[in-house]
């Protein structure tokens, strides 16, 4: 699964619509490459670095729902539950994130963090 989602996307392929482009960048998490998050985050709204939390393991993605963000959209927004294990035990990450899609690149602006179900 991996290789059909993903990877292509990590390797530099630009991502067809927001929810892959969201897929990809919890993979990112999962394996450390905070080189991509950077990357994939809008220049108005990218911090100059991240640093990813070591002692965080990302477990499994929930995509919930999904406003717009096809091939054919230029926004899009994406509503996801991510479930992750750290020294405190379990916990997860509930966001609404917004996309837009520049030239044939998308491209992560925000989120809004949303309580956890």
């Amino acid at each position: 699964m991996f290789g059909d989602c993903c990877r292509p996307l990590l390797a530099g392929a630009p991502a067809p619509t927001a929810e892959r482009l969201m897929r990809s960048r919890y993979t990112a998490f999962v394996v450390d490459d905070a080189d991509y998050l950077l990357d994939t985050w809008h220049p108005t709204k990218r911090p100059p670095e991240l640093s990813l939390d070591d002692d965080l393991s990302w477990r499994r993605l929930d995509v919930l729902a999904t406003e717009g963000g096809g091939p054919f959209d230029t926004t899009g927004v994406v509503e996801f539950e991510a479930f992750y294990r750290g020294p405190d035990g379990r916990g997860s990450l509930h966001e609404r994130s917004r996309f837009v899609k520049q030239g044939r690149e998308w491209l992560y602006v925000d989120g809004t963090a949303l309580a956890s179900s």
